[in-house]
Order: structure tokens, then C-alpha cells, then sequence
């Protein structure tokens, strides 16, 4: 179950409609997943400070129990990333941060147990 975490410093209303959910298609195919064991959350209106301004900004935070972790994927992933949050977006490049947690099974509670037990 990857778990995508996209916070911004942009306001609700200046988000493009509809943005969570190609967020998740998104994130599907660029980590080769089904879109139903997705689960995405958009944090807009937040105070970011990166590298002193408070410019336009998103972190995207990229959590999921297999695919991460070398830095070959990761570099592929962040690529595609970018591509979607610069054009969805509309942030520069250098406003954009990701993190990869690569997690175990047990480490995700899901339906009153842990992954591992699914």
C-alpha cells in the first residue's frame, strides 16, 4: 500500500480541481502499483520555508513496502514525480522536495492488524 503525501504551501483554491486523484494515478504507474491500494493525501495552505522563501513549494513524501530503496529507482521515480508536480503544479523544480521511506509490512496497521498479516 504506497502511501503518497503531497504538501504544499499553495492555497486550496489554487490547486487544480481533481488534482488528488491523478495524483494516485499518477503514482500507480510510476511505481507499477494498482490504483486501488493507493492511498493519498494533498495538505494545501501550509507555511514552507525552503532555502529561506516562502516562494511557492511542495514536498512529496513517497512511502511504500517494495520498489524503493536503490537509488537507480528512486531516480526514476523522482523524475516522474517532477514531471507531474511541475506541470500540475506549476512550482519550479527547485521549490520541490520528495522523500522515499521504504517501510516493512509490519510497520503499516491496515484493517485492525499489520500488512504482514494480509
Amino acid at each position: 500500500m504506497p502511501i503518497i503525501e503531497l504538501d504544499t504551501n499553495l492555497s486550496a483554491d489554487r490547486l487544480p480541481a481533481g488534482l488528488e486523484k491523478r495524483l494516485s494515478q499518477a503514482a500507480a504507474a510510476i511505481l507499477k502499483k494498482p490504483e486501488n491500494i493507493m492511498h493519498v493525501l494533498v495538505r494545501p495552505g501550509l507555511t514552507i520555508v525552503q532555502g529561506g522563501s516562502t516562494e511557492p513549494g511542495a514536498h512529496l513524501s513517497v512511502t511504500a513496502f517494495e520498489g524503493l530503496g536503490t537509488a537507480e529507482q528512486n531516480r526514476e521515480y523522482s523524475a516522474r514525480f517532477f514531471e507531474f508536480l511541475t506541470k500540475e503544479l506549476g512550482v519550479a523544480k527547485d521549490r520541490i522536495l520528495i522523500r522515499f521511506y521504504p517501510v516493512e509490512r509490519w510497520q503499516i496497521g491496515i484493517n485492525g492488524t499489520v500488512a504482514t498479516f494480509l
